[in-house]
């Protein structure tokens, strides 16, 4: 008679025996699922705003943005077991350090430092604080694109001389075209009043002109730089240019005033022929009868120096002779008669009186070749 096993207890088996039947697998020591729910061997996600904090903490010049996404991303990853706890970590610490770098940098005026040594870079250097009077050599020629220029003595040789400076006004940026243009108008009209006696400018100076390009304009670049250079290349400018009140006296300064106001008018001739546009023509010789009248006020009105008073009287007895003709001109009832007295008009302009005038004055007594006068243009962008 057999004893039966105590409850609970497991009957004996023959390890050798086969084993028992009908008896169920042995339970899994976890559940179907691992901790919070996620199957065993699934990747775990990681959380997007932990990945946008670290990003921006990277980005210096965003330097607070990645520390609310880094908080948020931190309260995520407690609640959803994501990862991407230490990129939230790093991106919100680099924001902290970044606010830190920049509040020493904007305290010390490093900033500025570097904002206009930026602003210098971009917009040419030595060449936009050239001023009036100023002469310099320019590595780079005067013709095409003038970063930089290197400011000399106007005794020595160089390259150019600036005579002028015009400031252009604010707003958009009016395009190449017409800052040369402007550059044009302006820098013409002004070289007279640097360098009033045109007879003393040598044959090959022709005026140049700085002006500013698109970029230089972004930074707050307005001048149109206006200066004489020479044609030859290799030969420059030795002395300076300059001839106006400040280096003149006031006989000579009255007596080119005069000179240039009737070349001014001279220079407005049509261009096309009398034959072509006679009315054109005879408005233009009532212009200049009118400035000639000026002219001849002013060197009358004038106290002038003892060994100047009669070569400048006879110069005026001539102009009085030109006015008259050209007078005649502006009546002319066709061609041949205007050519007539335009032609006895200008034998009385620039003849032996104003030479006899000039050399009294201590002026240059050499009239300028014919097309001189620095009428050709050349400009460069800074």
């Amino acid at each position: 008679m057999s004893v039966p096993p105590p409850p609970g207890s497991e009957p004996f088996r023959d390890p050798f025996g086969p084993p028992p039947a009908n008896r169920p697998p042995a339970a899994p020591p976890h559940g179907p699922y691992g901790s919070a729910g996620r199957p065993h061997g699934a990747p775990v996600s990681v959380n997007a705003l932990a990945v946008v904090a670290l990003v921006l903490g990277v980005l210096c010049f965003l330097p607070a943005a990645a520390i609310v996404p880094g908080l948020i991303a931190l309260r995520q990853i407690r609640r959803t077991g994501q990862s991407g706890r230490g990129m939230a970590i790093a991106g919100a610490v680099l924001s902290t350090v970044w606010i830190v770098l920049w509040t020493v940098v904007l305290s010390s005026g490093a900033a500025s430092t570097a904002w206009e040594g930026l602003k210098d870079s971009a917009r040419g250097n030595e060449s936009l604080s050239l001023g009036k009077g100023d002469c310099f050599d320019a590595p780079g020629g005067l013709e095409g694109d003038t970063y930089d220029v290197d400011r000399v003595p106007c005794a020595g040789r160089h390259d150019g001389e600036v005579f002028a400076v015009v400031t252009l006004p604010g707003g958009a940026f009016p395009g190449d075209a017409r800052i040369t243009d402007l550059a044009d108008e302006k820098c013409y009209a002004l070289q007279d009043q640097y360098a009033m006696d045109t007879w003393a400018m040598p044959a090959d100076v022709e005026v140049y002109y700085l002006m500013p390009s698109r970029e230089s304009w972004r930074y707050g670049d307005r001048a149109i730089t206006c200066l004489f250079g020479s044609a030859e290349e290799t030969a420059g400018l030795t002395g300076s240019l300059r001839g106006d009140p400040t280096t003149l006296d006031t006989d000579q300064v009255v007596f080119l005033s005069t000179a240039n106001a009737l070349d001014a008018a001279l220079y407005e001739e049509p261009g096309k022929s009398p034959e072509d546009d006679l009315a054109a023509h005879r408005a233009w010789a009532t212009q200049v009868h009118d400035v000639l009248g000026e002219q001849i006020e002013a060197l009358r009105g004038h106290s002038w120096r003892a060994g100047a008073r009669t070569p400048v009287a006879d110069l005026v007895a001539d102009l009085e002779d030109a006015r008259t003709e050209w007078h005649r001109a502006s009546t002319a009832g066709d061609a041949e008669t205007y050519h007539a007295h335009y032609d006895r008009a200008s034998g009385a302009v620039d003849g032996p009186a104003t030479v006899t005038a000039r050399k009294a004055l201590g002026l240059a007594t050499t009239p300028p070749a014919p097309g001189q006068g620095g009428k050709e243009d050349a400009a460069a962008q800074v």
